[in-house]
């Protein structure tokens, strides 16, 4: 996932031309994603259409009730991409990873209060130091931009974006596992099912919010190898995220998450002239270190 943040980033600040719309590109990651699941599960049905076709049926047509539960997930789904790729406009990729930590704040929140789940100690803890660690890094930024107006505006479109996303993560992760307690439908089935909603909202978007620049300059304006890059990395990353969520460990999670957070630094320093100072150094050891707390 750190990739496909820093590439987000990239091709966000760094183009010769027109810059692509972010609502598209949510819009052909979802259909990106609908394809892969479909895919997946044509190989799973012997490679038939007519298995297929039987199975679509039976989870998308024919269960009414699932599909409608699965409308609020896909809405917040749909919002929060949007979101990140806002603050990814606004935010330099390291500052966005740490802040972007809070998701495990609300997710233990919507945890504790949507499904009953009971916390340690030390997890209580570790999200005291987790918000600390988040605000220390905002703390550290904030001097860098008074000197400009619209630099300082800019930061705080994309901490607001940041934190909405952080909101929407974890209450849709909380909402979708509460959906797939008990049930056996199959990854890849509840992917397509949230995926029909999904494009349909993600379309609705793209007019709502920019159609007079789709109808000006056109749906794929922008559109370049390192666009389709981001897009592919971000509908494949969030099948590989429901993988890993599925079948890996704690242990797993907290490595991948501290690495995230230090390669960001490393590479942010190099390629986007990011110049970290010591609070954000102690604000990013204690998001690291609440994270290991807290897993």
């Amino acid at each position: 996932m750190v990739g496909l943040v820093l590439l987000m980033r990239y091709s966000r600040t760094h183009t010769n031309g027109e810059l692509y719309l972010a609502s598209t590109a949510v819009f052909m990651m979802e259909i990106m994603k609908f394809c892969l699941c479909l895919s997946v599960v044509f190989y799973q049905k012997g490679c038939t259409l007519q298995s297929l076709a039987l199975e679509v049926h039976q989870h998308v047509c024919a269960s009414p009730d699932e599909m409608l539960k699965l409308c609020v997930p896909s809405l917040l789904y749909t919002v929060q991409n949007n979101l990140l790729y806002l603050a990814l406009t606004n935010l330099d990729a390291a500052t966005y990873q740490i802040l972007y930590q809070l998701k495990i704040l609300t997710t233990a929140l919507f945890s504790a209060t949507m499904l009953g789940r009971q916390f340690s100690a030390t997890k209580w803890c570790s999200l005291v130091v987790l918000t600390a660690g988040v605000a220390v890094v905002q703390v550290s930024g904030s001097g860098d931009s008074h000197a400009n107006g619209n630099e300082d505006r800019n930061r705080f479109v994309g901490l607001v974006a940041v934190l909405c996303a952080s909101c929407t993560s974890g209450f849709s992760g909380v909402y979708f596992e509460k959906i797939l307690k008990g049930s056996e439908t199959t990854l890849w089935v509840r992917n397509i099912q949230m995926g029909i909603p999904s494009m349909i909202i993600a379309l609705v978007t793209v007019f709502l919010g920019d159609s007079e620049e789709v109808s000006r300059k056109g749906f794929f304006v922008g559109y370049s190898p390192l666009v389709i890059t981001v897009i592919t990395v971000q509908a494949v990353g969030g099948l590989i995220v429901a993988v890993v969520v599925k079948y890996a460990d704690n242990v797993l999670k907290v490595f991948a998450s501290s690495f995230s957070i230090l390669f960001s630094c490393i590479i942010s320093a190099f390629a986007f002239d990011f110049r970290p100072n010591v609070l954000f150094l102690v604000g990013a050891f204690l998001v690291i270190l609440s994270t290991a707390m807290y897993s």
